[in-house]
């Protein structure tokens, strides 16, 4: 190799090291600077369920009221629509009237409002569309789903197009087998990026090793029904995403475990735990609780192509409470009434 070969090399080696440094600089200074609206992206996120009248078109009211539920209850942030909203069965229009129903219910509250953008074909235009539109009415923060089928390069590419198409905090989602590595190079790569909520492998296993290689500037959020919220806590999860009908109890835990009340806040997520030990009492709850109307039904998840998610493709809802009868909704209201009333806020 002769010397000028050799001194090319090095500065085009050098220069890559510099872009590099360059990118995690200009992603460290953008995260100092705090998400635009200044709500604390961290604590107890709900997915949002989409509320549906009997002929299965949405109730936008009910939709407004499970916003300011949140917002009465000390709830830290408010996620829709993903998996558990039933994302994939609503056409556009009802997703863009659905995100400004929601923003503008929770204009001026304190919860953080978060905009989901995949599509359901994975299209980045599709994506930057329903982003920019969610910057455009207000959103604190937007979140999507990885595209189906799509290789760890194809999802880098992907989630920096996403970030790149507003200035808003960016949510990722983890699912499947999508690898601490990737993860670890959107956080440098990606400035907006600043949370991913977990639900690849076994995220309990996984938190330390994210926390450790972003420094502890990327928050980690849980998942899949945030049943084992204490260990999640303990092991360095910063936010927790189940859904909307006891979230204010759920964020009560959280605020006493991190001030140092930690037996205290054990003791409130145990009171998660023994009202949704009640049959149907999660899907019964927002009616129990008076925020969605008592015929309310929820849209089912319907997959791209045909294909079921939770529920089989075709009928397009599904009644939250099947098959609840009346004595078990006397039971739930019952419960509450008698075990978790003083510490109801919503």
């Amino acid at each position: 190799m002769t010397l000028i070969a050799q001194n090319q090399g090095r500065r085009e080696f050098l220069g890559r090291m510099g872009a590099g440094a360059l990118m995690l600089a200009l992603a460290d200074r953008s995260r100092a600077a705090g998400p635009p609206s200044g709500k604390p992206m961290q604590g107890l996120f709900p997915i949002g369920q989409t509320p549906c009248r009997p002929d299965n078109s949405i109730d936008f009211d009910g939709l407004a009221a499970e916003v300011k539920f949140c917002n009465r209850g000390g709830v830290h942030g408010f996620v829709w629509p993903q998996i558990a909203s039933g994302w994939a069965g609503l056409t556009q229009k009802e997703r863009l009237q659905g995100a400004e129903t929601i923003l503008a219910a929770g204009k001026g509250g304190k919860t953080a409002l978060v905009i989901g953008v995949q599509t359901t074909t994975g299209d980045l235009a599709g994506a930057t569309e329903y982003a920019k539109h969610a910057a455009k009415n207000g959103a604190d923060a937007i979140v999507s789903l990885p595209p189906e089928k799509a290789d760890e390069n194809a999802m880098f590419e992907y989630y920096k197009g996403v970030g790149m198409a507003t200035d808003l905090p960016l949510f990722v989602q983890s699912t499947g087998d999508m690898s601490i590595d990737l993860i670890v190079r959107m956080f440098k790569e990606i400035p907006t990026m600043r949370v991913v909520k977990d639900e690849a492998g076994n995220p309990l296993q996984r938190v330390a090793e994210i926390r450790e290689r972003t420094g502890g500037k990327l928050n980690v959020f849980s998942g899949n029904g945030v049943r084992t919220m204490i260990t999640e806590m303990e092991r360095g999860f910063m936010g927790h995403c189940p859904t909307t009908g006891l979230s204010d109890i759920y964020a009560q835990a959280f605020d006493l475990w991190h001030a140092g009340k930690k037996r205290e806040g054990f003791d409130m997520f145990g009171r998660v735990l023994a009202i949704d030990s009640i049959p149907n009492a999660d899907g019964y709850m927002l009616i129990a609780r008076g925020v969605f109307k008592e015929d309310t039904i929820t849209r089912r998840m319907t997959l791209a192509g045909g294909g079921g998610g939770r529920a089989a493709a075709g009928g397009g809802a599904n009644r939250a409470v099947a098959p609840l009868d009346e004595t078990g909704k006397r039971e739930i209201r019952e419960a509450l009434n008698t075990y978790l009333k003083p510490y109801l806020k919503g």
